[in-house]
């Protein structure tokens, strides 16, 4: 495969490394702020353009990663369609649903694939845990959690944009614990309702949460907190906690760190101590599920078949963050298939 990248910030050097690793060619990039995008293309060895328009419509790229601030999705996705681009965007698919759902329905219609980054689904802990509960070894789950208790420093929301609701989208739910939600609609299931409590600004100088706890309630019944902060000095691993009728299981950062189930058989659990979390340095994440996750990318481009991670999952990821939002500032609990404001 031969990708095209827009934005060569931090994290787009993870993805190119991941391509180097699955042996995906990185053929051109692009950047707002031409010094760095020109540093990448000299160390990926790849061509440099001056914008974006010029990265969808290249003929060397088969598919467009989208590196950017999630404010900037619906204008590299509109040139993706009309050159039969493939385009996968990093997490959030957008910064609100309208866009989103826009998005979706417009690639659909162009006939090329859209997929949304959220590597965690790949993590070995995750893959278990999703075959385990549809195999029923946890029996019926009664309570399903995340804990993204993290540190970011006052540097890193140094930029004025950082944290803002225009081009981020909002704070710790939206960026950092985005990840988790999608894991647990993938295990759990669909949301019913939540009700939420925010903090904004409560350590850092940003008009958006970096600080905030959610109630949810799923469609199947299960109840669940999200707790998502970058407020949390020095900064703690990341949790994943699903209760069962049979047992619990918990993800710690990308590891399956206790597996306690009665009268269990099948698979043995991976269960380790060893884990990577970006607790408190964003960039101190494994590799290994970017790599799986572009993997998968590439395939359902093969065979026209959908992503694990498509454009309907990242809207449903969204939906969880916007409605959160949404009971903050209203002050209620939010039901599913209402209108959620963007």
């Amino acid at each position: 495969m031969r990708v095209g990248l827009i934005g060569t910030g931090a994290i787009s050097y993870k993805h190119a490394q991941a391509y180097k690793n699955i042996g995906y060619e990185v053929t051109v990039c692009t950047d707002v702020h031409e010094p760095a995008g020109r540093k990448f293309a000299d160390q990926y060895g790849c061509e440099f353009v001056k914008t974006y328009q010029e990265v969808c419509r290249h003929p060397k790229v088969d598919y467009v990663d989208v590196c950017t601030f999630p404010d900037f999705r619906m204008q590299p996705l509109e040139i993706c369609a009309e050159t039969g681009k493939h385009i996968q965007v990093q997490k959030p698919i957008s910064t609100n649903l309208e866009t989103a759902r826009q998005m979706v329905d417009r690639a659909r219609r162009a006939g090329i694939v859209l997929g949304v980054v959220s590597q965690h689904r790949f993590d070995d802990s995750s893959q278990f845990i999703h075959r385990a509960v549809a195999a029923g070894r946890l029996g019926k789950i009664i309570q399903a959690d995340a804990y993204v208790k993290w540190y970011r420093s006052a540097e890193y929301y140094s930029r004025p944009i950082k944290g803002s609701w225009a081009v981020e989208g909002g704070g710790a739910l939206i960026n950092q614990a985005v990840h988790q939600v999608d894991v647990l609609l993938w295990f759990v299931g669909a949301v019913k309702e939540l009700f939420a409590y925010w903090q904004l600004g409560a350590l850092h100088k940003i008009e958006s949460e970096d600080n905030i706890s959610v109630l949810l309630k799923y469609a199947n019944g299960a109840t669940g907190v999200i707790q998502a902060s970058t407020a949390m000095w020095p900064g703690y691993t990341e949790r994943l906690e699903l209760h069962g009728t049979k047992g619990t299981a918990i993800i710690s950062g990308d590891k399956l760190t206790s597996w306690d189930v009665e009268d269990d058989s099948g698979d043995p659990a991976p269960v380790t101590k060893e884990v990577m979390s970006g607790a408190s340095d964003p960039m101190a994440i494994s590799l290994t599920p970017f790599e799986r996750q572009f993997l998968d990318f590439g395939e359902a481009i093969r065979t026209g078949r959908q992503p694990l991670v498509g454009g309907e999952e990242g809207c449903r990821a969204l939906e969880v963050v916007v409605s959160a939002y949404q009971s903050c500032r209203e002050g209620r609990k939010v039901v599913f298939g209402e209108q959620v404001g963007a």
